[in-house]
């Protein structure tokens, strides 16, 4: 395994060690200093390149200045150096103090066109949602998703006002209907606007993109296994009035509980809450438990 890789695995082990087992729901935090944890590939690299290779290459340079600012004071203070060079120019250090930054500016340009490039589009998309933005709410539509007459799962999806949060769900960040995706599938997300410019972002999935009206951008992700729960986004481009009351919701549930919403969604037309379907999933289960039992 190369040494860059190898790093990446063990920051990565790591956090999964230190995160709780539950369902995750992230969001912002007070007093959160670091980024949101990653639950995706490119989210995951996003956080390698900040991280390790931006923060390292920062300390390294800011310890290194501040090497040279103690030398200078120690051997060139008017104590130790009462008689001081009149020196004015030095080739050698001139060329050193621009050639230098111009390879450190392109070494750091490689890692970031790689994943410039890993973010820019969905290689085998398993699905496609289109986002919407509108003044000042999303618009999803599952464009895999068909009822009979071949019409895709449309909604909206609001922020709620805080007299209708139910507990735990986060003020301005909860909405009324959340994006359900299966963990481990890649989805390709369609983004354009119906109005004024706006941009969908996802923190912990390491996207953002502008939703500009009369185009479509696209870009994707992936939630890694073992990363269930509902992450919390915003639009990132002031848009008007509302701006800041403009949340989305991504509930990340396993494959037969997305299966499950998927249908019953088509078949009533609008999207099902996940939580019901968790219900009526363990209400079968049951009836299938007593009825083997009673069988027996």
């Amino acid at each position: 395994m190369k040494p860059i890789k190898a790093l990446k695995a063990l920051i990565g082990s790591a956090a999964l060690a230190l995160a709780p087992a539950v369902a995750l729901a992230q969001q912002p935090a007070p007093w959160e200093m670091g980024l949101q944890a990653p639950a995706t590939p490119v989210a995951d690299d996003l956080h390698f390149m900040h991280n390790v290779i931006l923060n390292g290459t920062i300390t390294i340079i800011t310890l290194f200045v501040l090497a040279l600012l103690v030398i200078v004071m120690v051997k060139f203070n008017r104590k130790a150096n009462p008689t001081p060079s009149k020196t004015t120019h030095h080739t050698g250090l001139e060329i050193a103090w621009t050639f230098i930054p111009i390879v450190i500016l392109v070494v750091l340009a490689v890692p970031s066109w790689k994943l410039l490039y890993k973010q820019d589009r969905a290689v085998d998309a398993e699905m496609t949602i289109k986002a919407t933005g509108n003044q000042w709410y999303w618009t999803f539509e599952y464009q895999d998703l068909k009822d009979a007459d071949g019409e895709p799962l449309v909604f909206d999806a609001i922020m709620k006002p805080e007299d209708e949060l139910a507990p735990g769900e986060p003020r301005l960040l909860a909405v009324d209907n959340n994006v359900v995706v299966p963990v481990g599938a890649q989805i390709r997300i369609l983004v354009t606007a119906a109005d004024v410019i706006h941009a969908i972002t996802v923190p912990s999935f390491g996207f953002k993109t502008d939703a500009v009206p009369g185009r479509i951008n696209e870009t994707w992700f992936q939630v890694n296994e073992g990363k269930e729960g509902i992450y919390y986004g915003q639009c990132s481009e002031l848009c008007g009035k509302d701006h800041a009351y403009m949340p989305l919701a991504v509930e990340v549930v396993s494959r037969d509980v997305y299966d499950a919403w998927a249908k019953k969604s088509v078949e009533a037309g609008e999207p099902q809450k996940v939580a019901d379907i968790l219900t009526e999933m363990k209400q079968t289960k049951q009836l299938a438990a007593v009825s083997a039992a009673t069988a027996n």
